[in-house]
């Protein structure tokens, strides 16, 4: 069974890819709903080859733990690169334990026609005798998804801006906006 989604989001390209692969990102992504902790230390930036162990709760309850479990790769469209991260983890207690198929993948590549906006391109598969009955919760979920990419996408890059004179005490400072 699939879960897609397909967005244009207000950041580039190169802000989501490193945003996807932030544990920070990670968490914020799914919150406040959606709880999602490293089980141990997680690294700065999850890479290639990683595996990531996750405690998964909801409003205080306890889900399960999960090993996310990280692969990257790039391919060329007729618009350009796009580079996947694929989370090809499973999920090791609780309810999502029940499936025998967990593969999620991020396409990430600039928007058409606008390279200040990424074209993110979601897919979970998910299958097992439990991946009827769950699929409802996971598509769900991955429509909050979809609503928080949207929020938090336009905060994950940001262009120094000059400080005008005047602006700010300390010659040459700058500060931080949003990219648009």
């Amino acid at each position: 069974m699939r879960i897609l989604l397909k967005l244009l989001l207000d950041c580039d390209a190169d802000a989501a890819w490193r945003a996807v692969h932030s544990p920070h990102a990670v968490t914020e992504l799914y919150g406040p709903l959606v709880t999602v902790r490293p089980l141990a230390e997680p690294p700065t930036s999850i890479a290639h080859g990683d595996d990531v162990p996750v405690r998964v709760g909801v409003g205080g309850i306890r889900l399960g733990d999960q090993l996310i479990h990280v692969t990257d790769r790039a391919v060329d469209d007729v618009h350009g690169e796009v580079r996947i991260m694929r989370d090809s983890g499973i999920p090791l207690t609780g309810p999502l334990a029940a499936l025998d198929v967990w593969d999620h993948q991020m396409a990430i590549s600039p928007a058409p026609g606008d390279p200040t906006r990424t074209l993110w391109r979601d897919r979970l598969v998910i299958g097992g005798a439990a991946a009827v009955p769950l699929w409802p919760v996971l598509w769900a979920t991955w429509q909050w998804r979809a609503v928080r990419l949207r929020q938090l996408a336009p905060t994950w890059a940001y262009d120094p801006e000059p400080a005008t004179a005047g602006e700010n005490d300390t010659p040459g400072a700058h500060h931080r906006r949003p990219r648009t």
